[in-house]
């Protein structure tokens, strides 16, 4: 099967930076698009950056200009790169592989990562 693994969440005060990075592995054959969702307390997961093999990338409105998101297909990771974190961008991080394709199954997939915690707070 495909696992997603991330990394990089933690606390930091307003205004400064993180990276989290997301690691996919199993029996991989391609994977369409990476990209990150976040969820905060009460309410429901929202998409933050996506990004498609061919490079092509979605931000939601309320992180453009601040966040990047980058891959590395040959490597099937996933970075995003938050800037100028406002405490509204508290949530826990989810790392998000849409049409995955599999090698020796038919069809194609989707699958999530566990999350990790982001807290912007002085």
């Amino acid at each position: 099967q495909v696992q997603l693994v991330e990394s990089g969440g933690g606390l930091v005060q307003p205004g400064g930076s993180l990276r989290l990075s997301c690691a996919a592995s199993g029996s991989i054959f391609s994977i369409e698009t990476l990209g990150w969702y976040r969820q905060a307390p009460g309410k429901q997961r929202e998409l933050v950056a996506t990004i498609t093999s061919g490079g092509t990338t979605t931000y939601a409105d309320s992180v453009q200009d601040r966040f990047t998101v980058t891959r590395e297909n040959a490597k099937n990771t996933v970075s995003l790169q938050m800037n100028s974190l406002k405490p509204e961008d508290t949530a826990v991080y989810y790392c998000r592989a849409d049409r995955v394709t599999i090698r020796g199954r038919f069809g194609n997939f989707a699958y999530w990562g566990q999350g990790t915690q982001v807290t912007v707070s002085t």
